[in-house]
């Protein structure tokens, strides 16, 4: 059976674009290291300013699988479902990000990715919840397949015989990072009798266990 040449290669996408589109906009974002996805500036930042790993999402078994949380603020979809999860309808509302949490000892409980907040005609706050957005740790070398493609890119790039070929961590992202994030956030949200909101990608959503 022959493979797809999706399956050739892990680079789902590379600064917002996946490395089949080559469109003029698509190059324009890979030569000036651009993010098409609201980051905190223009140009990416995964892992370094001066020398982003500008991949958004691995691609796996044919599939997509996001491994950069800014990934998750396209058109700024999670906020605005958060929202109608956690207030009423017609509720006017903002979000902020990256709050400090702590318990009642006062000691750090992390940040909260995003607390979305309502509030009334003059300016009051009513309510408040929060967005956890958690993407999906790899394992192996992902730079070595970014770094050979940005040298040359074109899209019949292929990588098949690397050692340590990159490929998603769902055990790591959910038993080390999504569940310990969600106890130790959530029981204080609990006894605040706030809702909390988890944004994931469907694949990853797939491999947890049944949760109460």
């Amino acid at each position: 059976m022959s493979l797809d040449k999706k399956d050739l290669q892990p680079l789902g996408e590379i600064f917002g674009f996946p490395i089949d589109n080559e469109t003029e906009r698509s190059k324009r974002y890979r030569t000036n290291k651009l993010c098409p996805y609201n980051n905190i500036v223009s140009n990416c930042t995964k892992n370094s300013v001066e020398f982003p790993l500008g991949v958004c999402s691995l691609n796996h078994k044919d599939k997509q699988v996001i491994i950069c949380p800014i990934r998750f603020r396209e058109d700024w979809t999670i906020i605005s479902d958060a929202a109608s999860f956690i207030f009423e309808s017609k509720t006017a509302w903002t979000h902020v990000g990256e709050v400090k949490l702590k318990d009642k000892h006062g000691k750090s409980a992390g940040n909260i990715d995003y607390v979305l907040v309502s509030y009334d005609n003059k300016g009051r706050v009513l309510d408040f919840g929060s967005l956890e957005v958690q993407s999906v740790y790899i394992s192996g070398n992902l730079t070595g397949p970014f770094t050979a493609y940005l040298e040359e890119p074109t899209p019949l790039f292929s990588w098949t015989k690397a050692l340590k070929y990159p490929k998603p961590d769902y055990l790591s992202s959910s038993r080390k990072r999504l569940v310990p994030q969600i106890i130790a956030k959530g029981s204080i949200l609990k006894q605040w009798n706030k809702k909390q909101v988890v944004a994931l990608q469907s694949s990853f959503f797939n491999t947890l266990t049944s949760l109460p």
